[in-house]
C-alpha cells in the first residue's frame, strides 16, 4: 500500500470528516468526497470504489448512533436492509459496463421535484405520523428500497437524499426518516464496498485514512441531529439537495 504524503493526507481527513458530517443526516456526502477523491488523480470509478470503501465506516457509525438512538423502526428496516444491499450490488455490476453519467439529467429532474415539494409542504415531517405499511406499501416500499440501493451502487449523487425523501413519504418525521436512510444506505454501502473491493476498484490507501475521518463526522453529525432535532435536519436537507442540483446541472453545462 503506497504512502500518502502529508498534504493529501490532510486533504483526505478534511473532506471526509466534512462529507461524512452531512451525509450522516441527510445524505449528499458524496457530493463532496468523489470530487475531492477525483482531484487526487484516481480514475472515475476507482473514484467511485474507494469513496465506497471510506464512506462504509461513516454509515456504519450514523447506523449505530441511530439505532442506539431508538428512532431506526427494526421490523421495516429487517425487510428492507436486504433489498438496498442487492440492488447495490448489481448497481456496481452495472456500472462496470455503462457509464454512470447516463443517469445525471433524470437525477436532477428527480432532485428538483423532491425540493419543491419539501419547500412548499412546511409542515410535513415535523412530526411522526408512520404506524406501519400494509402489506401493499410494504412491497411497494421494497421496490424503492431495491431502486434506490440499484441507484446508490451505479451512480451515488443523492441516494441518501432519495431514501429521506422516500421515508417522509409513508410518514416519518425528518430524525426517523434521516436514521431509516442511514440503515439502507449503510446496507448499500457494505454491498457497493464488497462488490467494488473484488473489482479491485478501491485504493485502500486513500479508502482508509478518509474512512476513519468519516467515522468522526459521522459521530458528530448524527447526535448533532439528533440533539437539534428536525428544525436542524429540514433546512440541511433543503440546502444540500439544493447544492446537489446545481452541482450535477454545472457538470452536464
Amino acid at each position: 500500500m503506497e504512502l500518502l504524503d502529508i498534504n493529501t493526507l490532510a486533504f483526505l481527513l478534511f473532506f471526509g470528516f466534512m462529507a461524512s458530517f452531512i451525509d450522516s443526516v441527510v445524505g449528499g456526502g458524496g457530493l463532496i468526497s468523489v470530487p475531492a477523491l477525483l482531484w487526487t488523480g484516481l480514475p472515475p470509478v476507482t473514484a467511485l470504489g474507494t469513496n465506497k470503501g471510506a464512506a462504509v465506516m461513516g454509515a456504519m457509525t450514523s447506523f449505530i448512533t441511530f439505532v442506539r438512538s431508538g428512532k431506526v423502526d427494526g421490523y421495516l428496516m429487517r425487510r428492507l436492509f436486504p433489498l438496498s444491499f442487492i440492488g447495490s450490488a448489481l448497481g456496481v455490476l452495472t456500472v462496470q459496463l455503462l457509464p454512470a453519467a447516463i443517469l445525471r439529467p433524470l437525477v436532477v429532474v428527480m432532485l428538483a421535484a423532491v425540493l419543491i415539494y419539501s419547500i412548499c409542504k412546511k409542515e410535513w415531517g415535523r412530526e411522526n405520523h408512520y404506524t406501519g405499511l400494509s402489506r401493499k406499501m410494504l412491497l411497494l416500499s421494497g421496490l424503492v428500497a431495491f431502486s434506490l440501493g440499484f441507484y446508490d451502487g451505479f451512480f451515488g449523487p443523492g441516494a441518501g437524499s432519495f431514501m429521506l425523501f422516500a421515508l417522509l413519504l409513508i410518514g416519518f418525521d425528518f430524525i426517523g426518516a434521516a436514521a431509516n436512510a442511514r440503515t439502507l444506505n449503510f446496507a448499500s454501502n457494505i454491498s457497493a464496498v464488497l462488490f467494488f473491493g473484488y473489482l479491485g476498484q478501491i485504493n485502500f490507501a486513500y479508502a482508509l485514512p478518509m474512512g476513519l475521518s468519516m467515522i468522526a463526522g459521522a459521530y458528530c453529525g448524527a447526535n448533532m441531529a439528533l440533539k437539534k432535532g428536525v428544525g436542524y435536519v429540514r433546512p440541511l436537507f433543503i440546502i444540500m439537495t439544493t447544492i446537489l442540483i446545481g452541482k450535477l446541472i454545472y457538470d452536464l453545462l
